[in-house]
């Protein structure tokens, strides 16, 4: 009788077997932040398995109430007529956003090939939407040696997924070694549609060098 939500922060556009990831579960959330393929500037979205879970969604962000009468608890998170603007602006190159990602994560994949790093395995079936583009190192070690002289040619680099969730300060639960293990090693690459081929190419060579 559990209820299953899935984190689709990065998951909008991608595709299983033809079918949305965003499909599965009871809810499942997407971030539409700013550094998301598709963003709204700020917000995000629900996606609800049943209308009834959708009404209760809605009613939590708007306040609790519809018209006069309350039904629940609620806060104020709905969007503004600017972020479904800025949304509306990028909807249509939704597409050509993620062919071009495709393209620079394809010569990423051809220029580090040698580099020692191991890369996120697809699926067979999945479409995958170029969201980010992380590399594993052999160690956290020469990941840090790594970012440092990437750095130091102004070339900025994120550890999206540093520290592992259980090891947040405010979090109090057992220990996840495998997690631990690759969120101290992960690194995300400079990833967007501008991002021309030369660059990709210095980005590597800094790497091979460093890694």
């Amino acid at each position: 009788g559990l209820k299953v939500i899935y984190d689709g922060a990065h998951a909008f556009g991608v595709r299983l077997n033809g079918l949305s990831l965003l499909n599965y579960g009871d809810l499942t959330t997407l971030s539409f932040h700013a550094t998301k393929l598709f963003h709204t500037t700020e917000g995000g979205a629900v996606i609800a398995r049943t209308p009834e879970m959708a009404e209760q969604i809605w009613l939590h962000k708007s306040f609790g109430h519809r018209g006069d009468d309350y039904y629940s608890i609620g806060t104020n998170g709905k969007n503004s007529e600017f972020h479904a603007a800025m949304g509306l602006c990028v909807l249509p190159h939704v597409t050509e956003l993620i062919a071009r990602r495709r393209v620079i994560s394809e010569l990423y994949d051809t220029c580090l090939k040698a580099a020692g790093l191991q890369f996120p395995q697809k699926s067979a079936g999945l479409d995958y939407n170029y969201a980010y583009y992380p590399v594993l190192f052999q160690s956290e070690a020469r990941l840090l040696h790594a970012r440092s002289a990437l750095a130091a040619a102004d070339i900025n680099t994120r550890r999206y997924f540093h520290p592992a969730l259980n090891k947040l300060p405010y979090h109090v639960g057992a220990e996840c070694p495998i997690a631990e293990d690759i969120s101290r090693r992960v690194l995300c690459l400079p990833l967007y549609p501008e991002l021309e081929d030369d660059q990709i190419i210095r980005i590597a060579e800094i790497i091979s060098h460093a890694a």
